[in-house]
């Protein structure tokens, strides 16, 4: 394993990234070490399509994105976890042209950031790259530069221990994300609702149950905080309505639904609010990249990968249950609940033990006084 700086400068840089929105922030510092130490390289981000249209609009240091084909364990799944099979299906002669598209590029350097390389070594050695680099298990095929996986480490600090196999280093260890006009402009409507009061976001939702905290609990959390004088904006995506209405419906007070807002929009919200309130999920690493403080709701396995580094305007409610309450297994070897196995497929809340009381003294600790 070599860790130098590269021999020659490099023109072109790929990074493979092609998961979900949560992943993709842990990579910003170390795609910032690549392009800190590289600058006149072009930064090519590999990624699903909807990272290219949220980074076409905002500055960053990627310079180009080139969206991924459907591929197994590449960007269809998280790599050795549940498969999606309600997504698009695998277009063979599409995956191939991408290849001959990218081995056209001639990359210099081509680096994944996703997995244990099972799928993605793969992927990138056909990719034509004079250099690859990444993580790698005993089961994954070789690539030229790589550490070794295992799973429980910080996520953002795995990024840029991978950086660090081509010598690229930055002194700024949190994820970043600029904020634009436009996305300001898109969250116009909500504005006229608020009408400058201090507002608390609360995300009552996730892709995956076992990290979903009770409706009734955030409910309990949102009546307190416009008892105490701040808005509620409930966020969610589309298909996340049912989860907000629940927590709406279990409210004394009324609180301010939002699940309409795209990315950029959902960041500028996210930005401006006093506190964000989230499970661990895409949204909360989204506020902590805008700049938002957060009290993030978090199953203990899962805070060594997931948890935000700094503790100055970021706090963690953590669920410390590790048993499935049906089976008594726990579900955190190799890593939580991964692979997926007959003996344990039961679909319960690991964190639904943390106390509401928890979570808002949490809250007090970051929130400024507000006026009714």
């Amino acid at each position: 394993m070599a860790t130098a700086y590269l021999s020659s400068t490099p023109h072109k840089i790929a990074v493979l990234h092609a998961k979900a929105l949560g992943d993709f922030i842990v990579t910003l510092p170390a795609l910032a070490a690549i392009k800190e130490t590289y600058p006149n390289a072009e930064l090519v981000l590999l990624a699903r399509p909807w990272v290219k249209d949220f980074l076409a609009v905002r500055p960053s240091v990627v310079d180009r994105v080139i969206s991924v084909p459907v591929l197994a364990g590449v960007n269809d799944s998280v790599e050795g976890g549940r498969a999606n099979n309600t997504g698009p299906k695998v277009d063979s002669a599409e995956v191939e042209l991408f290849y001959q598209a990218m081995r056209a590029e001639k990359f210099a350097v081509v680096i994944h950031m996703q997995g244990s390389g099972k799928a993605a070594n793969p992927f990138i050695n056909k990719l034509g790259a004079a250099l690859t680099a990444g993580t790698r298990n005993a089961a994954a095929e070789p690539i030229d530069r790589f550490i070794p996986y295992v799973h429980y480490q910080s996520e953002i600090l795995r990024n840029l221990e991978i950086a660090a196999l081509i010598g690229a280093r930055t002194a700024n260890l949190e994820p970043r994300l600029e904020v634009t006009e436009t996305d300001e402009q898109e969250t116009a409507p909500l504005g006229e609702i608020i009408k400058g009061r201090p507002y608390v976001v609360i995300h009552a939702g996730a892709d995956d149950m076992r990290r979903v905290w009770p409706a009734a609990k955030f409910a309990d959390v949102a009546d307190s905080l416009i008892e105490r004088g701040y808005e509620v904006v409930l966020t969610g995506t589309p298909k996340e309505e049912d989860i907000v209405t629940n927590v709406l419906q279990a409210m004394k007070h009324t609180a301010i639904p939002c699940t309409s807002l795209a990315l950029g929009g959902l960041a500028a919200l996210l930005q401006k609010s006093a506190l964000v309130i989230s499970n661990d999920t895409g949204p909360l690493h989204l506020a902590r990249a805008v700049g938002a403080p957060t009290v993030g709701i978090y199953w203990a396995p899962n805070v060594l990968n997931w948890g935000p580094l700094n503790r100055n305007r970021h706090r963690l409610a953590i669920g410390w249950q590790l048993e499935c309450p049906e089976c008594g297994i726990k579900p955190v070897s190799p890593w939580p609940f991964q692979p997926v196995t007959s003996s344990c497929e039961h679909l319960y809340s690991f964190v639904e033990s943390i106390a509401a009381t928890e979570v808002l003294e949490l809250a007090a600790e970051l929130l400024p006084p507000a006026t009714a």
